[in-house]
């Protein structure tokens, strides 16, 4: 970032907008019949037209990067996102197809990131069928993920706290690569569309369409988040794989003060009748502030979060290239954290991401 000051900055959230055409070329030959209708579709399509990052950050014209050193770009870390947008709502529902789509765009951004060291590829793995979780665990640790992006929202028939899903766990522990949640992978338990239906006019978003979030249901956005990880630390996940990170991504942060505290009053409440609950050795805050990293939207109050519990947990984030990030963030943020202790700052812009992702940095 060129007006990052001179200090060192990991950015934990940015994404690439791909090229569903492009995308195609990584689907194994046998199946990329199957996705052809499907590209052609967000393609062609009007309201699904994609944005492609200018071809000057394509992997040719990345490469000279690799030597620009701290006054090009100080050596920040960023996470990119391959956009779940791009898969339309038909593919939801077809498994095996949407299996093939999601192998394809793990191999794009994978061989995307490979251009930069500075770029950490993540990649994305289902729940909701244990086979599949495990083999593209293996598949994606294997070929070089900083991290592996898994919904936030519950499984269609079994909690993420599953025994099930124990190897995933250990995989990542053992790898030192986190597990990530990112806005977008709520499902349909985010937010009921039906709080929209006032009897007034359609509200339209800051961009003047309908597919981004408004003033109602930006509030619904952290939801998944915050019943996901209660059971991952309440059913002991984080107490059997205290070496688990999680990071939770552009599903702000304000709400993680009270979430802590909340968490623990149900612990309180319920210790007595769940053994469950008695076989935790800290409190779920503790669990939470110990493998847990959260990034934040530009508007949010940085620094009284980390005044609130929060100083390990907060993570930057740009979200380059959308323009919810905000025009200059580190300004935004910069003026938030000023009243607090000196070492927020480098908590907050760096080390924070490097407790998440660290093992990524140092390959």
């Amino acid at each position: 970032m060129n007006y990052a000051a001179g200090r060192l900055i990991h950015d934990a959230d940015s994404h690439i907008m791909d090229d569903p055409d492009e995308v195609l070329g990584y689907a194994d030959a046998a199946v990329r019949t199957k996705l052809e209708p499907y590209t052609s579709m967000v393609s062609n399509g009007p309201d699904h037209a994609p944005q492609v990052l200018p071809r000057t950050w394509r992997h040719q014209q990345a490469r000279p990067l690799e030597g620009a050193g701290p006054a090009r770009l100080p050596e920040p870390a960023c996470f990119q996102y391959l956009r779940r947008g791009v898969h339309p709502g038909a593919g939801e529902r077809r498994r095996s197809g949407l299996r093939l789509r999601r192998r394809a765009l793990n191999r794009y951004k994978l061989d995307f990131c490979s251009a930069d060291s500075r770029l950490l590829p993540v990649c994305y793995v289902p729940l909701a069928d244990f086979g599949n979780t495990e083999a593209f665990a293996a598949e994606t640790l294997r070929d070089g993920a900083a991290a592996l992006m898994i919904p936030s929202a519950c499984p269609a028939r079994h909690s993420p706290s599953h025994k099930a899903l124990f190897p995933l766990w250990a995989r990542c522990e053992e790898a030192g690569i986190p597990v990530v949640f990112h806005v977008g992978g709520q499902g349909r338990d985010s937010f009921n569309p039906t709080y929209f239906e006032n009897g007034e006019p359609k509200v339209r978003d800051w961009l003047g369409g309908d597919e981004n979030f408004r003033a109602v249901s930006y509030m619904g956005i952290p939801n998944t988040a915050m019943q996901t990880i209660a059971t991952l630390i309440l059913d002991g996940v984080f107490e059997q794989f205290p070496r688990l990170k999680l990071g939770v991504v552009e599903m702000g942060v304000s709400w993680v003060p009270s979430f802590l505290k909340y968490m623990d009053s149900s612990y309180t409440a319920f210790l007595r009748t769940e053994d469950r609950l008695r076989n935790l050795t800290m409190l779920p805050s503790e669990y939470f502030k110990r493998q847990v990293r959260v990034t934040l939207y530009p508007t949010e109050d940085v620094g009284w979060v980390m005044r609130n519990g929060g100083e390990d947990v907060v993570m930057f984030a740009s979200d380059l290239p959308h323009a919810e990030g905000g025009r200059n963030p580190i300004k935004r943020f910069d003026a938030s954290v000023e009243a607090n202790p000196d070492e927020h700052e480098t908590k907050f812009y760096s080390d924070n991401m490097l407790d998440l992702i660290g093992s990524a940095l140092a390959s």
